[in-house]
Formats: C-alpha cells, structure tokens, sequence
C-alpha cells in the first residue's frame, strides 16, 4: 500500500510523480477548430441546404395553417398556390445562386451598389414606391412588390468582403482602411433607415460589421463606431420619430403594446406541445402579421414549446454548420462573403425571436423562410445560396489538385 507521503507527492506533482495535464477551455477550442478545418465543405453545404428546406417547409406548413383558418375557401386556394410557388422559386433561386457562388458576381460588386442606392432612394419616388404603415419601404412594379433593402443587405455585405480581401494588411489601418469601409457601411444604413427601417438598417450595419471585423480589423475599430451609431440611431430616433419614441417607451415598460402582449399569450398557451396543428385562436382575435413580423408566435401557439425549440434548433444548426463551411473555404473572400451571407440570415432569425419574445423593442422583421412575404424568401435563398456556390467552387478546386488533369 503506497504511504501518505508517495501519495501527497503524487498529487503534487513531486519527484517521479506523473502529473495529469489539465485541459483548457482554450485547447478544446483550438481541437475544434483544427476538426472543423480538415472538413470537406460538400458536408456543411448539404446540411445547410437540408436545413433550409425543413425550414422552408414548415413554414409552407404554418402559412397553409393561417390561411385556412383565416382566408375565405376561394382566397385560401389562392394562397396556397402563391406559397407553393415563392416557396420552389426560393428553392431554384438558391440552386442557381450555387452555381454562380460568390466569385460569379464579385466582378459586378461595384455596378450592384450603384443599383441599390438608387433602388433605396425610388421607394421615396410617387407611382414606384409603396408606402405602408407610414413607411417608405416597398418599390411597387405592378408585377411584383419588394423591399429593397433585404437586397442591400447582401450587396453591402460582399463589398465588404471584397473590400478586406483587397486591402489585405491595411484593412488593421484606421485611416486607410477602417474609415472608408464604415462610411460606406454607415451610406447604405441611413438610406434604409429613413424609409423609416431602424430594425433593418441596424440589422445591415450589425452583418456588415461583423463582416469587417472578421475579415481583420481591430476588434476597438468596429466595437467604438458600432456603439456610437447604435446609441446614435436610439437618440435621433427617440427624439425626432413619434412610433420610435412609442416603441422603446413600450420595451421598457411605459407603454403596453398589445400585439406583443397577444404574442406572448399566444406562446404561453401552447404549452409544451402547442394546442395543435391549425387550432390557434388568437390569430382571429388580436396579432396582427401572425403570419409574417409575429410568425413565430404562431408556431408557439400550434406546436408548442417543442415546435419552438425546433425551429430555434434548425437555425442553431444554420449557424453552426455556415460557420463549419467558412473555416473549410481557404480563399479569403469566399470565406468572408460566406461568413457575411450566413451570419445575415441567422441574426435576421435571432432578432425576429427576440421580437416576438419581447426581448427586443417591437420592429417588423421577418423569421427567414417561415414568415409570409417574398422578398425575404428569395433574398434568404440567394443569400445562402451564393454561400453554397462559394463551397461549390473550393470544394471542384480540390477535387481537381487530387485527380490532377
């Protein structure tokens, strides 16, 4: 039997004594980091891609269960069929986006700016732009209507990918690279936000800083212009816009807000396990756009506290496996577009639940894929689909060094 004094000199790492490592927080980081390098981007893109479409259909499925509840027998039929097609439009607008990837259209980055400061400012323009709600956010050609802004978010976001690629190290230079950068960042932010979209325009400005910093800037760079423009938007906009004002009085307290108090009811009611598919009450007695700004309510309410953590669920998975597949792309700017593209379509869907959670002040911001409305169908397809492209074209690219020619 070994004595107390081998064991204390055991414990203590004394002589010949065999002292067991201690893993760091750190080192699990870095094992993770290194497993998630060696992966083949075919893995993360197709587990992107089936989470898109489990998304996309329980979202036909939600969308079919409020209109059957709410529309007349002739406008449901209707609308099923406008959900079938927006929903296999986004389906093939992300397939073709695969095929072109972000490589396609860095070359036309610069021309696509251009027609999406135009595009924001025609929404002010009387016969094109659509005002709804007191805002100016919608441009309507008759045959379609859409909001330019969920484009620029997209547009911005890969300028700035392509901008850090091309600065290299002067993108750390807060002169040379981080000014200009922020400017134009803060040039498309404003133009949405006098729509007036303050979600939206913060929702852009927080993708495309994340983007900048990723790409290299210092973390002070980004952090210092993002607080300042954040409290910067609060200020002019509780000073200067009466539903602004009402909306962060109503997120503290000072103000009851019924939609969001009918919303939380709604997703209190559905309990565990929600009180079944299509059986919900409150969409006919007190939230307006269940079906699109309050969406998840909804899901609370039919599938309950298991439906929620599915769709929260998916797009954790969203997150996680965009972030796998942009630390498996070795080019620089596909990995900072895909890193920019990904992270859009999650934080659209974080902000969205905390909204509806009332975590957030009250703002009409879409849940990805399941919420009712084109524009952000499409714009999410094409987002995620030029994410898959950039995967597309690194994983063909090895594919040859293997074989050879």
């Amino acid at each position: 039997m070994a004595s107390p004094r081998s064991l204390l000199a055991t414990a203590t790492g004394g002589v010949g004594a065999v002292r067991e490592h201690q893993t760091t927080i750190f080192e699990r980081l870095r094992e993770i980091h290194a497993k998630v390098e060696r992966h083949d981007p075919v893995a993360p893109s197709v587990a992107i891609f089936c989470c898109v479409l489990a998304l996309s259909a329980l979202g036909m499925l939600v969308q079919a269960s409020h209109a059957a509840t709410t529309l007349a027998p002739s406008e449901f039929t209707a609308e099923l069929l406008e959900q079938v097609l927006f929903r296999t439009g986004g389906v093939v607008v992300m397939l073709l986006a695969a095929r072109i990837g972000t490589q396609g259209v860095r070359r036309y980055i610069p021309a696509l700016l251009v027609v999406m400061a135009l595009l924001l400012m025609l929404v002010f323009v009387p016969g094109v732009g659509s005002q709804i709600n007191g805002s100016h956010r919608w441009i309507d050609l008759v045959v379609v209507k859409f909001q330019p802004s969920e484009l620029a978010r997209i547009v911005v976001v890969l300028w700035v990918a392509d901008r850090c690629t091309k600065l290299g190290t002067l993108v750390t230079d807060w002169r040379k690279g981080v000014v200009p950068v922020l400017g134009l960042i803060c040039f498309y932010a404003g133009l949405v936000a006098i729509e007036t979209d303050f979600g939206g325009a913060s929702l852009l400005f927080l993708c495309a800083a994340a983007t900048l910093w990723i790409g290299g800037a210092h973390t002070r760079h980004v952090v210092m212009p993002l607080s300042v423009a954040g409290t910067s938007l609060m200020v002019v906009g509780f000073t200067l816009i009466p539903y602004i004002r009402k909306r962060i009085l109503m997120f503290f307290g000072a103000h009851n807000n019924q939609q969001v108090a009918d919303a939380k009811s709604a997703i209190a009611s559905g309990d565990l396990f929600g009180l079944g598919y299509a059986h919900g009450p409150l969409r006919n007695h007190g939230v307006p756009y269940l079906e699109s700004d309050f969406v998840f309510a909804q899901v609370g309410e039919e599938l309950g506290f298991f439906g929620m953590l599915v769709v929260i669920g998916l797009f954790v998975a969203l997150l996680w496996y965009g972030l796998r597949l942009v630390l498996s792309i070795k080019d620089r700017f596909d990995a900072l577009a895909t890193f920019g593209l990904m992270i859009s379509t999650c934080l659209q869907g974080m902000l969205h639940v905390q909204i509806v959670a009332g975590l957030a002040p009250p703002k009409g911001m879409t849940l990805p894929f399941l919420s009712h409305g084109g524009t952000s169908l499409i714009v999410s397809s094409l987002g995620v689909g030029l994410a898959l492209g950039a995967a597309r074209r690194w994983s063909t690219e090895r594919e040859q060094v293997v074989t050879g020619p």
